[in-house]
């Protein structure tokens, strides 16, 4: 499988924490990341993303399909839950999660250490 694990995009400070939304700044940035995977020729199978606002307003902006909420990318979400989230759901799938949670499933997942800034991207074979 092929997994492209994606950070939320820039969100405004705010309570309650699960219902920030993004900034305009994040929504663009978070279009412009979609852009340059669609002009790579990216097309996942399914989209799948933490419950959390700021996640689920970053895998809409994308506009590579429409997101699909899985509750183990909320925060806290390990290696295991994200290949759980984005198993059986095509060969090219994309998760949207949170930080640190992407950076430590690319560790474990691809035994490489990336840095996650948001909407920032990491793609791995499975």
């Amino acid at each position: 499988m092929r997994l492209l694990i994606v950070r939320h995009a820039e969100a405004a400070p705010g309570e309650p924490d699960e219902l920030r939304q993004l900034t305009p700044e994040g929504r663009e940035h978070a279009r412009a990341l979609g852009d340059r995977l669609r002009d790579a020729g990216f097309a996942p199978d399914a989209i799948v993303t933490s419950p959390l606002l700021r996640a689920r307003e970053t895998a809409a902006a994308l506009g590579l399909g429409e997101p699909e909420v899985d509750e183990r990318l909320a925060p806290g979400a390990s290696a295991d839950d994200v290949r759980a989230a984005a198993s059986g759901r095509g060969e090219t799938v994309v998760v949207v999660g949170h930080q640190p949670d992407c950076g430590q499933a690319v560790l474990e997942l691809a035994g490489v250490e990336s840095p996650f800034p948001p909407a920032g991207a990491y793609e791995l074979e499975l």
